[in-house]
């Protein structure tokens, strides 16, 4: 058994005998702790721009005064998502600044 405490938290970033430079090394390491952030960010745009061309859709509907009783609700779910990932994105942007 090893001692724990004799070991650095972090070693020395070492590829092939060559130093990786230190600002790739944050990256990655920033990366390695908190993965696929940029899936996730990526996924709210998508969601989000999915919303806004629905709501597009529905405010049309609304417009035009074709079933208005059921475009209402759908046009409130719509909204509903894009306000949800416009949040989430700004919580995703909000956490990676900390860092």
């Amino acid at each position: 058994m090893t001692n724990s405490n004799s070991k650095k938290p972090y070693p020395n970033p070492k590829v092939s005998g060559q130093k990786i430079n230190p600002e790739k090394y944050a990256r990655l390491k920033a990366e390695a702790q908190h993965p696929y952030r940029g899936l996730r960010k990526f996924i709210y745009i998508a969601f989000g721009a999915s919303g806004f061309i629905g709501a597009m859709v529905f405010l049309a509907q609304l417009a035009a005064g074709k079933s208005v009783a059921t475009a209402m609700p759908n046009l409130a779910l719509q909204i509903g998502v894009v306000i949800l990932m416009v949040w989430l994105f700004r919580l995703e942007n909000k956490a990676e600044r900390k860092l």
